[in-house]
This record gives structure tokens, sequence and C-alpha cells, in this order.
């Protein structure tokens, strides 16, 4: 099983990610990757709060997910790996090259420098050159919000033609 979904959420864990892929999933675990949150115990709580006593969560830097990635790999439940953005995720997809397939945009939100290319997902010019970047690394990049809808392709959201629809 493995981790089984890499997905961006600026969000990170809430019922989307819990009930919306993680029943499907029949998730086992989730690994929450930000430099910031690994380093605070107030924050980790919080994210806890959100998650069934039954599903393990592992908080991680960066750095220290780049040494867990193959140990979270081996596990045999289903998990999914969040990171709240590109730069987090493509970090660690360049640290931990041909380890990371493909890439799940779920959420990332309205900013003001920002560019609607789906209702939940908006991105920056730069956001934009970094996930082009990871597509020639070989990393499939796919928007989609849910499991019930269709992943839509880098190429599209960049085209115009994200549009959404149930699959």
């Amino acid at each position: 099983m493995a981790i089984e979904l890499y997905r961006i959420d600026d969000r990170l864990i809430h019922g989307q990610v819990i009930v919306g892929w993680g029943q499907p999933m029949g998730l086992g675990f989730l690994v929450l990757v930000d430099d910031e949150v690994a380093s605070s115990d107030w924050e980790q709580e919080l994210y806890r709060m959100g998650v069934p006593p039954e599903l393990d969560v592992f908080f991680a830097s960066v750095a220290e997910a780049t040494l867990k990635l193959e140990e979270w790999n081996r596990d045999k439940r289903p998990g999914i790996l969040l990171t709240s953005d590109i730069d987090t995720m493509v970090r660690l997809a360049v640290a931990k090259q041909s380890t990371i397939r493909a890439v799940n945009l779920g959420g990332i939100h309205h900013r003001a420098d920002r560019v609607e290319r789906l209702r939940y997902l908006y991105l920056t010019g730069g956001e934009v050159r970094a996930l082009q970047e990871l597509e020639h690394q070989g990393v499939e990049v796919t928007a989609r919000d849910v499991p019930a809808s269709r992943p839509v392709p880098l190429s599209a959201l960049l085209e115009g033609h994200g549009e959404e629809g149930a699959a």
C-alpha cells in the first residue's frame, strides 16, 4: 500500500482529506510535511483533533520526510502525504527523485497574486513554473479536489481548459 496520494492542499488536514479521500482509500496513516508545523507541538495537536483515533498522523519537516519516505512507503497501510504549498512538495520531490511519481493539487486558494485555474485552485506564475519543472522531472501533476471528480492535467489547467467535471 504505502503512500498512495501525494497532495498539495493549503488547508492540510481537514474533512475533505479525512472523509473524502481517506474513507474510500481505507486510509491507515497521514504524513503532514511542513517545516513550521513539524516544530510546533501546539499546531500538531490542533491537526490531530481533526483525525479519527485509529488513524496515525506523522509530522515531519522536509529534511525529516526525506529520511523517512522509504519507511512510510514500506507501510502495509495506505497513506496520504500532505504539504500546504507547492514549494514544499517540490523540495521533497527533488530530494527523493523517482520516489514521487504523481502529485495531486487539491486546494490552493485565492491570494492577491494568484490566478484562478479551477474553483479550488489559484496559482502564481512562480508556482506554475515550479509545477512545470516538477513535470519535467517526470512527476505527473493533476488537479483533483475529491476522488469522484476527474483529474485535470497541468497542461489543461495552463491552457485554460481545466473545467471541472465528475468522473
